[in-house]
C-alpha cells in the first residue's frame, strides 16, 4: 500500500468512525455530543435556560472528559515520541481502550431510562474522552489529511475547492486537495447514518463497529519505527 492510499483508508476510517461514535452518542445519550465541544455548548445553553429539557449534568461532565483524552494523548505521543516508539499506533490503542469503556458501561446501562443514571454517565464520559483522543491524534499524528471529526471545515473547503473546478480556475493542487477533503466527509456522513440504524438494531453492542475499524488501523502500524 504506497502513502496516498493508507493516507485515503485512514481518512474513510476514521471519518466513518467519528460520524458513526458522535452520532450513536447523540441517539443514545440524550443528546450527547461525544466529538463535538461546540454542540454540547449549544445545548447546555438551551437546558439552561429552558427547565423542561433533560439533566444537563452529563453534557457538562462531558468536556472535561473531552479534555482528559486530548490530554492522554497528547503525553502518550510525546512519550513515544522520545522513547523512538510507535506513537500513533500506541495512541489509536488509547483510543480503542476508552471506546471500548463507552460500549461496556453503555451496554450495562441498558435499558436507559429517562434521565442518564451513573452508568449511562460512565458511558458518555468514556466516549467524550475517546473523542478527545481522537481529535488529538487528528491534530498531532495525522495532521497530513483532513479532519476526521469536524465536518464543518471540510464541507466549506470542498464547497470552495469546487467551485473553482467548475469555474475552470482550478490547478493540480485544488483538485487534490477537494480530493483529500472529500473522503473523510463521506465516511464520515455513511458512518452518521448507519450508526443510528445501527443503535436501534442492537444498542450499545453496535460499538463494536468502530472498535474493529480501529483495531484494523492498528494492526497495519508498525509495532516499532525503523532505526
Amino acid at each position: 500500500m504506497n502513502v496516498a492510499q493508507r493516507s485515503r483508508l485512514q481518512g474513510i476510517s476514521l471519518g466513518f468512525l467519528a460520524g458513526y461514535v458522535d452520532t450513536l452518542g447523540f441517539v443514545a445519550l440524550f443528546g450527547l455530543f461525544t466529538a463535538h465541544v461546540t454542540g454540547n455548548f449549544v445545548l447546555i445553553g438551551a437546558a439552561l435556560a429552558n427547565a423542561t429539557h433533560a439533566s444537563i449534568a452529563l453534557k457538562l461532565l462531558a468536556f472535561p472528559a473531552f479534555i482528559v483524552g486530548v490530554a492522554a494523548a497528547r503525553l502518550l505521543s510525546v512519550a513515544a515520541e522520545r522513547r523512538g516508539g510507535p506513537a500513533l499506533r500506541l495512541t489509536l490503542l488509547l483510543e480503542l481502550v476508552l471506546l471500548l469503556g463507552f460500549m461496556v458501561f453503555g451496554v450495562l446501562a441498558e435499558p436507559l431510562g429517562p434521565e442518564p443514571g451513573a452508568l449511562a454517565m460512565a458511558a458518555g464520559l468514556f466516549g467524550a474522552a475517546a473523542m478527545g483522543a481522537h481529535s488529538a491524534i487528528s491534530r498531532l499524528l495525522l495532521a497530513h489529511l483532513a479532519p476526521t471529526s469536524m465536518m464543518t471545515g471540510n464541507v466549506t473547503q470542498v464547497v470552495i475547492d469546487t467551485v473553482d473546478v467548475l469555474r475552470g480556475a482550478a490547478d493540480g493542487a485544488t483538485r487534490e486537495r477537494c480530493v483529500k477533503f472529500f473522503w473523510p466527509l463521506l465516511g464520515f456522513a455513511v458512518g452518521a447514518i448507519l450508526a443510528a440504524f445501527a443503535y436501534l438494531a442492537v444498542g450499545f453492542a453496535a460499538l463494536a463497529v468502530p472498535l474493529v475499524i480501529l483495531l484494523a488501523l492498528i494492526a497495519l502500524e508498525p509495532a516499532r519505527l525503523s532505526a
